[in-house]
């Protein structure tokens, strides 16, 4: 395990442009096996969480070590199930928010919000039942469905395999961009005070941008997350979420409290988005020398970098739900991993940029997607490949496949001295001679 931890974490470290020596300060340990899946989840999982706590003690000046223990890792990825009010488990899919059966493959859709359940009942011209909106999909093509829900400001996505969303046009502009960029705008001087905690403005939604803003209320910031006054986040969503944090209503259409917004804005030290790309632009949110981190579904580029998106639909998008599915039928990942990631990703890379910004100054700015996020899942991380550990041999049986011992030392065998033969040819006798007995 430590191998394939550990090169995840410095390859997560190397894109935050850390100090490599810094990583021999994270310790690893717990309870293994947890988060099973497919792909790497769990390495995933620790990585993002060890970068995260690495970029904290650089940032406070502390020696470390940074603990990373597996139980406390898949329980935060799986946060919002494990949550309860006064007893009460949290609904997290919305009875809309699901897969469906197309006429030539499977869709997923999410309809949590009001609005995009509205969406996409206005788009399919369905009732609000389980068994409309299936009849709705099933006499429409998965391609279709996602073309007429995404037009109508809903949320629905085409299932595709592996290979095919590599071959899409927005899979191959996610393939061809770094998991995360980190840019320094100009020279500004940095907005941090000396005489209080640091200020973050929290524009985001649903887990990841929350899951960032969490963490850096934990590691002691003032978080002021703002919403729009007529679509406040999920009463379940937000009770995970908004822990460690304040909460403000600011409908930023209203001349008043757009003003009360700049005013926030202009004495804040770090702002975080979650939006759809594009969907803030006209508010005009930059100011010299603040870290700006920009969290989005699909990225800011390619056909598909205004569109909404989440978690369940981008490990539908990308071939993830083919690879976790079985006997034909889509899967998911234990865990929201993408956005639990990204989240923990995302507050690592702040803090990595308040770092530098404290010795060189500039105004920064941070971009990640979950899509990439995921690209990174599916191909930047190591995976079980049982052909490592095989061998072929020619014999009496023929060529044979076979899996090599796991017994391994230095000056050991490297392998077997014979194949096995045919069932009861051998003579029963000794192969060499027969010595004295000691």
């Amino acid at each position: 395990m430590e191998s394939t931890v550990r090169s995840g974490t410095e390859a997560l470290w190397a894109v935050l442009g850390g100090d490599p020596a810094l990583v021999d300060r994270v310790e690893f340990g717990g309870v293994s096996g947890l988060l099973p899946a497919r792909l790497p989840v769990m390495d995933l999982a620790r990585a993002t969480v060890a970068v995260c706590g690495l970029a904290a003690v650089e940032r406070a000046g502390l020696p470390g070590p940074v603990r990373v223990d597996d139980g406390a890792v898949a329980t935060a990825f799986v946060s919002e199930r494990h949550l309860r009010m006064d007893g009460r488990a949290p609904v997290n899919f919305a009875p809309l928010s699901r897969f469906w059966r197309a006429s030539d493959g499977w869709v997923r859709t999410h309809a949590n919000y009001p609005h995009h359940k509205a969406a996409l009942l206005a788009a399919l011209g369905a009732a609000d039942s389980v068994e409309a909106v299936a009849e709705a999909i099933g006499g429409r093509t998965a391609v279709e469905t996602e073309t007429a829900v995404y037009a109508a400001g809903g949320l629905a996505v085409a299932l595709r395999t592996p290979g095919e969303w590599a071959a899409h046009e927005q899979g191959r502009a996610v393939a061809g961009r770094p998991l995360l960029t980190r840019e320094r705008l100009d020279g500004a001087a940095p907005r941090r005070r000396a005489d209080g905690p640091l200020r973050v403005l929290d524009l985001t939604r649903v887990i990841a941008g929350p899951v960032a803003t969490r963490t850096l209320a934990l590691l002691g910031a003032d978080v002021l997350r703002i919403d729009p006054p007529h679509s406040p986040e999920l009463p379940d969503q937000h009770a995970d979420t908004g822990v460690g944090k304040r909460t403000a209503a600011l409908d930023l259409d209203s001349p008043s409290d757009r003003r009360a917004f700049g005013e926030l804005l202009d004495a804040a030290d770090v702002l975080v988005t979650g939006y759809r790309p594009g969907a803030l632009d006209r508010f005009d949110l930059h100011r010299p020398g603040l870290v700006t981190a920009r969290l989005s579904a699909w990225g800011d580029y390619g056909p598909w970098g205004g569109r909404r998106g989440f978690d369940s639909l981008v490990q539908v998008a990308t071939g993830i739900a083919v690879t976790e599915g079985t006997a034909g039928e889509p899967g998911a990942l234990p865990a929201q991993a993408l956005d639990h990631g990204s989240g923990y990703l995302l507050a690592a890379a702040v803090l990595r940029s308040l770092t530098e910004q404290e010795r060189e100054g500039g105004s920064r700015l941070v971009r990640l997607a979950l899509a990439q996020t995921g690209h990174w899942l599916t191909h930047g991380l190591p995976r079980y490949d049982p052909g490592r550990h095989l061998a072929e041999s020619e014999g009496p049986l023929g060529r044979l496949r076979h899996a090599v011992s796991p017994v391994a030392y230095e000056g050991g065998p490297a392998g077997w001295s014979r194949p096995p033969g045919v069932a009861g040819a051998d003579a029963p006798v000794w192969a060499g001679p027969v010595g004295p007995t000691a």
